[in-house]
């Protein structure tokens, strides 16, 4: 059965032809075997953000800018780098890799991965329980939206920084050039995940084989820094330095920054290809670097400006800030095409418009490119670059999207993992007291620098989150206002057999998408009503959107010949996962004859889109004019309904209607 509120809307109106079904499917990813071309292209995309969070983590924990800076002390170094260490250890290796990458959905990841499981869940005990994280689980994805326009500022500009240390006559030139590199970083987009993959992968390989051999260099001058690897370092610094500790957390969260890209960009590579690329260099390269840092810290407490770069010998300093400049493009990266990803899954399920969508890249499905998201996030990034114009401004603002969509993936990977698996309940309790506390701790720390820009993730998160639940439940007002018009689909097909609906039979095949088959199309009816005409064979088809990633071939098309088997005209049901786009003749290219009252000659048929206007005003009362303005705004934004459903422009026929919301 359709689910409830499933018009999609086309610019001023409402196409018919697509709905979100909260249905059972189980499908398979290409994405088991791990080639290591697959590990080189991840590393490329997917481990920039967290890969280049050395860059400034450090530095800022003991920057005397922070509004509550760490003193620097023997006692407090250790402490510092040994809760860094062990905050991604369990943030990034237990929660991320060990346990909500094995809680995909046929591969995908991410929030928007997690609410179609939730969604799933929905249908089974615990409805109630699994709608309200579903929501929860939407505020998180507006989280990663915030994250997804901090990221690339921050991460390309801590990284042009580094130009003052080689030359502090250049700082003028700071903003400028970062704004140059964004510009190009989005330009680029269009070439697919696969191309920039390939071309930033062997860099990150650099830029961690580099990290990881100046962190070597830096230990070997104080090697007593790697007893900060004990956990009694975090716990001691935490327990007897609380209040000095806890401020602290607001930075040292900068170290698990990317995380979420992971689970995010899971569908582009696959969880096998990141896992191994985490464990087997940038978890062990990104270590050696901040325990390189604390080590020249320890040595010459003068270096915490920079401590970083200060790791690299004079001649090497320059090529250092190039290669930096260079991976955090490429951390920038990891945001975006999660943020494509995470666009796209919520299109498919009903909390944004469908957008453009361009897949690059024949082999994997997964990988997108989505315009109206890049050109806003370009805008955005640049905005924040102008309006803050140091990372370290920036920093105090990154921490609060990152703890929070942590904490709230968190939070429904424990639930899965309890509902999904099976998990006893004393081990997901006993999981959520350590995790959770860990994530808790990260967001009251950074809700200290609410003052300091902490507010701005949130300001775009509620944001995000209140344009989200505006559109899904407009949707639901458009949908409960078409079946007025549209009136029962069977009733209708009647009248025309039984002529009160007096009709000439014309040669021909004609398809009418509809979002169901409970009511019939508006073009079919203002075909018969007006024209007095229908065709030999009439396909009523709807596309049904599961909350999964993809669906068989096998299990795609559902017949219905709506009571009468002879009399040309039947119901269709194609179904698509979220992550796949519709082609409406290729669908109707596989259906079988025999099941379809006669060969339907698709490469011939005509195309009958229904468009409604939608304006302001009516009598309904279920959403607030201030909500009815946003609604009918963000429906510009929404793709062509012939181009999304790959539908022959000289064969489609658009006809309309109006409804007040």
């Amino acid at each position: 059965m359709v689910a409830p509120g499933t018009g999609l809307i086309k610019s001023v109106g409402t196409w018919e032809g697509t709905a979100v079904a909260d249905g059972r499917q189980t499908t398979s990813h290409g994405h088991d075997s791990v080639r290591p071309a697959v590990v080189v292209g991840a590393l490329g995309v997917v481990f920039g953000d967290i890969g280049t969070s050395p860059i400034y983590t450090l530095q800022t924990v003991f920057s005397p800018e922070d509004p509550h800076p760490v003193p620097v002390s023997d006692a407090n170094v250790y402490g510092v780098v040994s809760l860094i260490f062990w905050s991604v250890m369990i943030i990034v290796t237990v929660t991320y890799i060990l346990l909500a990458m094995r809680i995909d959905n046929d591969g995908e990841g991410g929030i928007m991965a997690l609410i179609g499981l939730l969604r799933r869940q929905a249908g089974a005990a615990g409805r109630r329980t699994a709608l309200l994280l579903a929501a929860v689980g939407i505020f998180g994805a507006s989280l990663f939206f915030g994250d997804s326009m901090i990221t690339p500022a921050i991460s390309v500009l801590s990284a042009v920084e580094g130009i003052e240390l080689v030359e502090p006559s250049l700082d003028t030139f700071v903003v400028p050039i970062t704004a140059v590199i964004i510009v190009l970083l989005f330009l680029v987009q269009r070439r697919g995940t696969a191309a920039v993959g390939r071309v930033f992968g062997p860099i990150m390989i650099a830029w961690f084989t580099a990290i990881g051999g100046l962190g070597i260099a830096g230990i070997s001058d104080h090697p007593q820094i790697l007893e900060a690897l004990s956990p009694a370092y975090a716990v001691g610094f935490l327990a007897g330095h609380f209040g000095i500790a806890f401020f602290a957390l607001a930075a040292i969260v900068l170290a698990v920054t990317g995380a979420e890209a992971l689970y995010a960009d899971m569908g582009h590579f696959g969880r096998r290809a990141i896992s191994r690329g985490w464990l087997f260099l940038v978890l062990p390269a990104c270590t050696l670097s901040y325990f390189g840092q604390g080590a020249l810290i320890l040595a010459d407490r003068a270096n915490i400006s920079s401590p970083f770069f200060l790791l690299a010998p004079g001649w090497a300093r320059l090529p250092l800030v190039l290669l930096a400049t260079a991976a955090t493009v490429i951390a920038s990266q990891a945001v975006i095409t999660g943020a494509f990803s995470v666009a796209a899954q919520a299109g498919q399920l009903g909390y944004l418009p469908r957008l453009r969508i361009a897949h690059t890249s024949e082999s994997s499905i997964g990988q997108i490119y989505v315009p109206w998201i890049n050109w806003l996030l370009m805008v955005s990034v640049l905005t924040l670059v102008f309006a803050f114009r140091s990372s370290a401004a920036l920093a105090y603002a990154f921490g609060m999207a990152v703890t929070g969509t942590i904490t709230i993936t968190t939070l429904l990977s424990l639930y899965m993992a309890r509902s999904r698996w099976g998990a006893p309940m004393w081990l997901v309790g006993a999981a959520a007291a350590v995790l959770l506390s860990v994530d808790l701790l990260f967001v009251a720390a950074n809700l200290t620098k609410l003052v300091h820009g902490a507010w701005l993730p949130l300001a775009i998160a509620l944001t995000a989150f209140t344009l989200m639940t505006t559109w899904q439940r407009g949707r639901q007002v458009v949908t409960a206002e078409r079946e007025q018009l549209e009136g029962p689909l069977r009733e209708f097909i009647e009248s025309i057999r039984n002529g009160t609906q007096p009709t000439q039979i014309v040669p021909g095949t004609a398809v009418f998408l509809n979002r169901g088959k409970l009511t019939a199309p508006l073009a079919l009816r203002a075909n018969v009503k007006h024209n007095s005409i229908r065709h030999e064979h009439v396909i009523i088809m709807s596309i049904e959107t599961q909350p999964v990633p993809r669906v068989p071939e096998a299990e795609r098309m559902v017949i219905d010949d709506l009571g009468y088997a002879n009399d040309g005209i039947f119901h269709v049901i194609a179904r698509y996962g979220y992550a796949e786009t519709p082609d409406v003749p290729a669908a109707l290219r596989a259906l079988d004859p025999d099941t379809t009252e006669g060969r339907v000659d698709v490469d011939d048929a005509s195309y009958f889109l229904s468009k409604i206007e939608l304006r302001p005003g009516g009598r309904t009362k279920r959403l607030p004019p201030w909500r009815k303005r946003l609604f009918i705004a963000t429906a510009h934004a929404t793709a062509d309904a012939a181009d999304y459903f790959g539908l022959p422009r000289d064969r489609t026929v658009i006809m309309g209607s109006r409804i007040d919301v």
